[in-house]
């Protein structure tokens, strides 16, 4: 059988409109690039945002044209935060919406290692929350004022939506603790050191970096490529199974009984966050 089977795949020019309210797309010569963005500046994170993810992810993975993605963000900030999203405590969310929030956060993690099967390129733009997302793909490169960090515990949440859970997998279980404890800034050198990230550029190189990357990738056969990524994405598919829905469900069971909440806990301590 010569011709590819199109039965359940998707179409670029669908899906990128579908998505374009939080994702620029582009594709090139295969090589796709997922910009994200919030009214065409960074991308600002909420709850229909994260139900994008991995709803976007599964339509990626389902268009047998893509071949290399690179995911990257929006001006000099890879996602700002939304503490509006917050100001109902989880305590008082509806149980089916409760139940709704469990599933999107996990797909959006889960549905870029098991739904992707091309390999991937993260492209770091910028400080910001959920940077998880991009140092779960293949190669992860990040500008020279990117910080990394982790607030959750500082706000008096388990942290379980997946950040602590890449560290503990890429700079080591001491390594996690102690951020995630302290909620300190990793500076994008010391990212590198602990293998979070790949290579760090100059801002104004990092996209074009990052297509560097992807052409050199796509020089070896389609089948190598998609072998290779299986090959290197593996560990994560591992650590998802064993370990996200546990760090998920300790996170969502504490903001289930959390009746202060996190909007006003965070409020108490806000100039700790200073720079992030």
């Amino acid at each position: 059988m010569s011709e590819r089977c199109t039965i359940g795949s998707a179409k670029f020019e669908e899906y990128s409109e579908k998505y374009k309210d939080f994702m620029f797309m582009t594709r090139r010569d295969g090589i796709l690039e997922v910009r994200l963005h919030t009214d065409g500046g960074p991308f600002q994170f909420g709850w229909a945002a994260q139900a994008a993810y991995g709803n976007a992810w599964s339509d990626i993975g389902r268009d047998l044209e893509n071949e290399v993605m690179i995911i990257t963000g929006t001006g000099d900030m890879w996602q700002v935060g939304n503490i509006e999203i917050w100001k109902t405590k989880f305590l008082d969310w509806p149980q089916d919406r409760k139940l709704k929030m469990y599933h999107e956060s996990l797909r959006m993690l889960e549905n870029i290692i098991f739904c992707i099967d091309i390999p991937t390129i993260g492209a770091i733009n910028g400080t910001g929350s959920h940077w998880q997302m991009a140092t779960l793909c293949d190669i992860t490169i990040c500008t020279e004022d990117t910080d990394f960090f982790d607030a959750h515990y500082l706000g008096g949440i388990p942290p379980g939506d997946g950040i602590v859970h890449t560290l503990q997998n890429l700079s080591g279980a001491k390594s996690a603790a102690y951020y995630a404890y302290t909620g300190k800034n990793i500076n994008s050198q010391t990212a590198l050191e602990l293998g979070i990230v790949n290579e760090v550029m100059p801002r104004e190189k990092l996209l074009s970096r990052a297509w560097e990357l992807a052409e050199m990738i796509m020089q070896a056969p389609r089948s190598a490529r998609h072998l290779s990524h299986s090959i290197l994405s593996r560990p994560w598919k591992r650590a998802l199974i064993e370990d996200q829905g546990f760090h998920l469900t300790h996170q969502l069971l504490d903001m289930a009984m959390d009746e202060e909440g996190v909007v006003a806990r965070l409020m108490k301590i806000k100039e700790r966050f200073s720079g992030k």
